[in-house]
């Protein structure tokens, strides 16, 4: 009854004011439509007339969906180590900062009371079988050129024989010797397919041609086309470590400052005991300076790395063979399986 009354009351009222909607239907479709008409109508006033507040009118807002604009991020290559840098620990200021290592602390050692006798016994073993070193090494590269070619040459060698065999290095210098390609001044002028093409396959040949060509660069500009005469200015160089340094100022200057530790020395030092503890071939350079005599710095490389070639190999060494097998504390213990690769896990030479 109240609810008729008021809406009576409505109708009344509407056709009192003359209202220009009083003229509708009552039917409920229509009066929809006539609602959303008529709300339709406030939307555009509004949208046309933003200054008008009457207090009639019902303001509608329509929230707009918030546009997300994610920022551009521009993906950047690490910067790769030195093929040095990854066995020798060459550090590298242009790479981001982590979570290094603590160096470990070379022990000192006395000399081991049967080093002579045990060194003495590895060189007759020596000098019943040759070794690759013994004709590909890095020290026989160029030896028909004149001295400051034959520095260079050294060098390229060096620098290529990383994470590679000395077969596959010798190769590799004496194609670059036969397109007249092992000297500072062609190499710079060179491109690099060419360069890579010349190397294949040493390890990392892709990074070892574009260090050919900054090497050549920085030799023509700041040494005269000659390779630096120090062992800072050689480990300046793009991809040179400790141990090419030694070799190179060894062979190239005749001065000598250090012992060329590669894995074989480094293994070897290792289990004969001549060393405690040393995780990488520098630390063993360290140990090995602190008793064995200079004289004997230069002729161990080729000695010890000749014996790890034919004998003391890093897999199943032949001790069996050795004659020092009774004076080696690892002898017949050194003998280790290798890991099984996984499929799809190898490495591709090509970086």
């Amino acid at each position: 009854m109240l609810f008729t009354l008021v809406l009576g009351y409505r109708r009344n009222k509407q056709r009192s004011s003359g209202d220009i909607f009083s003229d509708r239907s009552s039917d409920p479709l229509t009066q929809t439509n006539f609602t959303y008409n008529r709300m339709h109508t406030k939307i555009t006033s509004i949208k046309s007339e933003p200054e008008s507040t009457s207090a009639s009118e019902h303001h509608v807002f329509v929230r707009r969906k918030r546009s997300r604009n994610p920022e551009l991020v521009t993906k950047t290559e690490p910067i790769l180590p030195d093929i040095e840098e990854f066995a020798y620990g060459k550090p590298n200021v242009n790479l981001p900062l982590t979570k290094s290592k603590p160096k470990t602390q070379v022990k000192p050692v006395n000399p081991p009371s049967n080093w002579e006798k045990v060194l003495e016994q590895i060189r007759k073993m020596r000098s019943l079988n040759d070794a690759p070193v013994d004709s590909m090494g890095c020290e026989k590269a160029g030896t028909s050129l004149p001295p400051k070619e034959r520095r260079f040459a050294v060098l390229i060698s060096s620098l290529l024989s990383s994470q590679t065999k000395d077969h596959v290095t010798h190769g590799a210098i004496q194609r670059l010797q036969d397109s007249n390609l092992l000297k500072p001044e062609t190499i710079e002028k060179a491109d690099e397919t060419t360069l890579k093409n010349l190397i294949y396959p040493v390890g990392f040949y892709t990074r070892k041609a574009i260090n050919m060509k900054k090497i050549a660069k920085i030799c023509l500009l700041k040494y005269n086309g000659d390779i630096p005469n120090t062992l800072e200015g050689l480990l300046s160089l793009p991809g040179i470590g400790p141990k090419m340094g030694h070799l190179v100022m060894n062979v190239g200057w005749d001065n000598v400052q250090g012992i060329c530790v590669d894995t074989h020395v480094h293994r070897i030092c290792n289990r004969l005991g001549w060393v405690v503890g040393t995780k990488t071939p520098e630390e063993t350079r360290e140990g090995l300076q602190m008793w064995l005599p200079k004289e004997e710095w230069v002729p161990i490389n080729p000695l010890l790395v000749g014996f790890g070639q034919t004998v003391c190999t890093p897999l199943r060494p032949s001790c069996s063979l050795c004659s020092v097998n009774e004076l080696c504390p690892s002898a017949f213990r050194a003998a280790t399986t290798p890991k099984k690769k996984l499929p799809g896990k190898t490495k591709r030479e090509e970086l």
